[in-house]
């Protein structure tokens, strides 16, 4: 027996995994691949991001937050990331400790903050996004270029759609 598994378990996991790949009603769902691959790709960035400090979605604020000079609000943060606007005040608290961004004053509208990269939050970006990028590099890795560029534009797509559904 090793680390608590026995050769049933083996024999069992092995079994679940040859059903798996018999079970076309899973692989065939466009809605259940579109959600495996997004954990996958999710829990790569993650582990990918982790020296930094940074998860996914703290990642993708301060993207955003760097990639503007004047900064963007907290309301369209979470209408860009899908995220209900209590989830974007946490992210965002959680990247200020850090020093990555800072909240300023709209010049347009007092009541609403904007979301800054600082300096460090900057960097910090730039170093994280390399490693993001390598990280899905891998995961893509079975794709080629072409194909890669081709479910990039599908699923930008299907994103635009659906949102304007909604």
């Amino acid at each position: 027996m090793r680390n608590g598994c026995d050769a049933r378990c083996v024999s069992w996991r092995l079994s679940t995994i040859e059903e798996f790949n018999q079970m076309t009603v899973l692989t065939d769902d466009v809605g259940f691949l579109l959600s495996r691959a997004s954990g996958l790709v999710v829990r790569g960035a993650n582990a990918a991001l982790e020296e930094h400090g940074l998860r996914v979605r703290q990642y993708s604020v301060l993207c955003l937050a760097a990639d503007t000079v004047e900064g963007v609000s907290q309301r369209d943060l979470a209408g860009t990331l899908g995220l209900d606007p209590s989830q974007v005040v946490l992210l965002v608290d959680e990247l200020q400790t850090a020093g990555l961004v800072e909240r300023r004053p709209s010049p347009a509208d007092r009541r609403t903050r904007l979301v800054v990269a600082t300096g460090r939050g900057r960097e910090v970006r730039e170093s994280a996004a390399s490693r993001a990028r390598a990280d899905l590099r891998h995961r893509l890795r079975a794709l080629s270029d072409r194909e890669q560029e081709t479910l990039t534009a599908l699923l930008a797509r299907v994103v635009t759609t659906a949102e304007s559904d909604d």
